[in-house]
């Protein structure tokens, strides 16, 4: 059981039927009547945010989330299949519950599937993946502004944007988070 009074940034917990996790707790006491918890959570399924006050005695049942690394394999129509790598079981997992920074994954990836009783309801890539430059518009000589940036494809088909040294056949590294570019790899 989690009560209230206890909350720590990151606790997880059921409330009517919701798996919420907390992002941030204030304990309040006012100088009148009783003292309360002020929090902001998120529902980890579909990422809604809500402000909430709550009494410091209210008890909820604890929330358990499963994060497995598992190896993407293929995908074909709206189904992506993975690999658990401990039992070699395949599971099929739907296009609504991927993220879209899942652009930047190529097959053999290893990325880690998290579920609540046995439902995935996310996708987490790699936060850092190194993909092959394979079309990109030349540099322009003089065109050395500070910052200068040019559009990229890489050869997951996603676009990002890099400096103008970068050329066509070059390995970067991509941040999946942000989609931005680090550096070379």
């Amino acid at each position: 059981m989690v009560v209230a009074g206890n909350f720590k940034n990151g606790v997880t917990f059921d409330m009517d039927g919701n798996v919420m996790q907390v992002i941030e707790f204030q304990h309040v006491k006012p100088g009148k009547g009783a003292a309360f918890v002020r929090t902001k959570m998120r529902n980890v399924i579909t990422g809604a945010v809500v402000e909430t006050s709550f009494s410091p005695n209210d008890k909820f049942n604890e929330a358990r989330i499963d994060r497995k690394d598992m190896q993407y394999l293929y995908n074909d129509g709206d189904l992506y299949y993975f690999m658990d790598m401990e039992t070699y079981e395949q599971i099929p997992i739907s296009k609504d519950v991927i993220s879209d920074s899942f652009k930047f994954v190529k097959e053999e990836m290893i990325c880690k599937i998290n579920s609540y009783m046995g439902n995935v309801f996310a996708v987490e890539p790699p936060m850092f993946v190194e993909l092959e430059v394979v079309d990109c518009e030349p540099g322009i000589r003089g065109n050395t502004a500070t910052g200068a940036t040019k559009t990229a494809t890489v050869e997951t088909g996603a676009t990002v944007r890099v400096p103008l040294f970068i050329e066509t056949g070059e390995r970067i590294r991509i941040d999946t988070r942000t989609s931005e570019y680090i550096e070379r790899a």
